[in-house]
């Protein structure tokens, strides 16, 4: 089983060059960047975490743009791989999308892994002209006319939700046929998604994964990889997440000064250790 972090990479925080520069010196093998654009200042839509109650954290209105510090995390590093977690696909045109996560890929020279989401507060995404209401139908779409873009010369798409024509769009991604699609989330259609789209399924971390990661495997016709995110640094879970064949564990890291989350990864390191009886 393979080690990741997961963080918020806001602007008042240890920047994404500098941090990915840290993980990937301290062994980890993926660093992912969770996204939002904005948050509405209504806050109509609860909180998801802890059942939906509980005060939103800055962080959430504080990230800088997604696909910028991933390519300072790139560029700044040689083996580590970079990562959305997640990218709000139903809040961004699919054809710039395509064109980001290639030129990231590009960049990288292959070591982009692209965590999609529809995400869970209804006003954000209604700000970016999305219906709530079948945000998980245009993210199936908005992914699949990806794909087309990344593996077609001249790319045509025609849906419901996205539309397009005989299109040219370079650089194609250096991992083929695109990088890595992970599918976020823990709803209950979320396997339903991963089998239609994904190459992996990657849910936040609670007890429910467990019974769920099996039954993906009885579902699945072609190899599906797990991996969980928001793990906690607790040597019995990554054990159990080993035991049921999860190939990456991620914890967070804090949006904090570097002594901060040089800490929280001392804490994440040492139950991997403690983990792999080091």
């Amino acid at each position: 089983m393979d080690f990741g972090v997961g963080y918020f990479p806001t602007h008042d925080a240890m920047g994404p060059g500098p941090l990915a520069r840290l993980v990937e010196e301290r062994g980890q093998s993926a660093l992912f960047f969770a996204e939002h654009t904005h948050i509405p200042a209504s806050r109509d839509t609860p909180y998801a975490a802890g059942g939906g109650e509980g005060e939103l954290p800055r962080r959430y209105w504080h990230t800088l743009d997604l696909f910028v510090a991933l390519t300072a995390a790139a560029v700044a590093t040689s083996t580590l791989r970079v990562g959305s977690g997640i990218c709000l696909v139903v809040e961004r045109d699919p054809i710039i999308t395509a064109k980001e996560v290639a030129s990231i890929d590009h960049l990288s020279g292959g070591r982009f892994e692209f965590g999609v989401g529809a995400g869970w507060n209804r006003e954000e995404m209604r700000n970016h002209g999305t219906d709530p209401r079948v945000r998980m139908a245009v993210m199936r779409e908005r992914v699949e006319a990806m794909k087309v873009i990344w593996r077609d010369h001249e790319a045509s798409f025609q849906g419901r939700h996205v539309s397009f024509d005989r299109i040219l769009c370079y650089p194609k991604p250096v991992q083929r046929p695109h990088p890595p699609i992970l599918v976020g989330g823990t709803g209950p259609g979320v396997l339903d998604r991963v089998l239609a789209v994904g190459d992996a399924w990657f849910p936040n971390y609670d007890e429910s994964v467990f019974p769920r990661i099996a039954e993906l495997r009885s579902r699945a016709d072609r190899p599906i990889d797990v991996q969980v995110v928001s793990v906690p640094p607790d040597p019995k879970v990554l054990e159990r997440l080993h035991e049921a064949g999860v190939r990456r564990a991620s914890g967070w890291l804090p949006s904090a000064p570097k002594s901060r989350v040089e800490r929280a990864l001392d804490e994440w390191e040492t139950a991997i250790a403690t983990f792999e009886g080091e």
